[in-house]
């Protein structure tokens, strides 16, 4: 369907961020990955969001081609009040920039949250 929608409205493969959530890839990983695989052979990008909330193995993520993870808003808003929010979110930035990803931090409200995910 997705391909179909692309040839249809002309749009470039590269404007297109699929984005998903880890609960969606858990029922049945192998069907999972060679969808994933289909999808990003078409050109689109591909994001895991709300990372962090799910119940994804992280031996899955080398496996799943993806291009973002997402954090979920829960973490970012307690960074400046929670060591362990805190400390899972850097974790989280430095597991995607291992594995070459970019992370989106969301629900970034105070100068201060933004300053910490900066750093």
């Amino acid at each position: 369907q997705i391909e179909a929608v692309l040839a249809d409205t002309g749009l470039p493969p590269a404007c297109l961020d699929i984005e998903l959530t880890e609960s969606l890839f858990m029922d049945d990983i192998t069907v999972a990955v060679e969808l994933l695989h289909s999808m990003k052979a078409l050109g689109v990008s591909m994001s895991i969001d709300d990372f962090g909330t799910g119940y994804s193995s992280l031996s899955y993520l080398s496996r799943f081609p993806i291009d973002v993870l997402k954090i979920d808003r829960s973490f970012v808003s307690a960074i400046n009040r929670d060591a362990n929010d805190a400390a899972l979110v850097s974790s989280i930035i430095a597991l995607a920039h291992n594995l070459k990803l970019s992370v989106i931090a969301e629900g970034v409200e105070t100068a201060e949250q933004l300053a910490y995910l900066r750093g």
